[in-house]
């Protein structure tokens, strides 16, 4: 199902039967990734008086409660109404679903305590380089990030310089397979966040932050086509389901 896309002035071609899923499905169990402090997601048969809502059951359908936290439970992409006191609805902030995207792997950097992923990192990564959207895979890339239980770790993180250098060369759309692209206790400074964002100056209203993906080890750094779609929620952040496809 081969297709020929003209994107950003570049004519590209893909294969549609050939996704590369780099999403994290969310499931009620120990067995999803959890971050932030909370539980695993809940989901479970609406009850009403005797009668419960599923087959098994004698319902004639299976009909489900879901209780869950985007930021919290999964992959999720989150607009500046993340951080603003004003509301923000990504499902408003996200009008277009594909760019050009660049994969890139990347060993964060131990400075004390810290794992820091730095704006030279990034910048050789790149290696002059201005994708619209980037996604970025932490080393070691191991597949217990598709279950881990990410509180108390002081995961790694994007140094707000690497955040502001990825701004300046026009990315839009940031992908990264951690809880937060920035340090778990922080003191709420969030400074990744506000420095790709430009909060509180000037807001950059079209541009995302997409977190807890995971890219397999079988898709090699490079460019790609990336779709990456939301849940139509009306909140700062919704799940999602980015998806890239191998440009032929």
């Amino acid at each position: 199902m081969k297709t020929t896309i003209q994107i950003n002035n570049q004519i590209i071609e893909v294969d549609l039967s050939k996704p590369l899923d780099i999403s994290i499905p969310l499931q009620a169990s120990e067995e999803n990734p959890l971050a932030w402090y909370l539980k695993e997601p809940v989901i479970e048969p609406v009850i009403m008086g005797d009668w419960t809502a599923k087959v098994s059951e004698g319902a004639s359908v299976n009909f489900n409660n879901i209780f869950f936290n985007p930021h919290a439970h999964g992959t999720h992409t989150e607009c500046f109404g993340h951080i603003s006191k004003e509301f923000h609805s990504v499902n408003e902030a996200l009008k277009t679903f594909f760019f050009l995207a660049e994969v890139t792997s990347v060993k964060p950097e131990k400075v004390g305590e810290d794992e820091i992923i730095s704006e030279e990192s990034i910048r050789k990564a790149l290696n002059g380089k201005t994708p619209e959207a980037i996604v970025i895979i932490t080393l070691p890339n191991t597949s217990d990030k598709k279950s881990k239980h990410w509180s108390n770790t002081n995961w790694p993180f994007l140094h707000e310089k690497a955040a502001l250098f990825l701004r300046e060369i026009g990315v839009k759309h940031l992908l990264i397979d951690l809880p937060s692209v920035d340090k778990e206790m922080d003191e709420g400074k969030l400074l990744a966040h506000k420095a790709f964002w430009n909060y509180p100056e000037k807001p950059r209203e079209d541009c995302t932050i997409t977190e807890l993906v995971y890219v397999p080890d079988s898709v090699a750094d490079g460019n790609y086509l990336l779709n990456l779609q939301i849940a139509s929620f009306h909140n700062d952040a919704s799940p999602s389901k980015p998806v890239l496809y191998k440009i032929i």
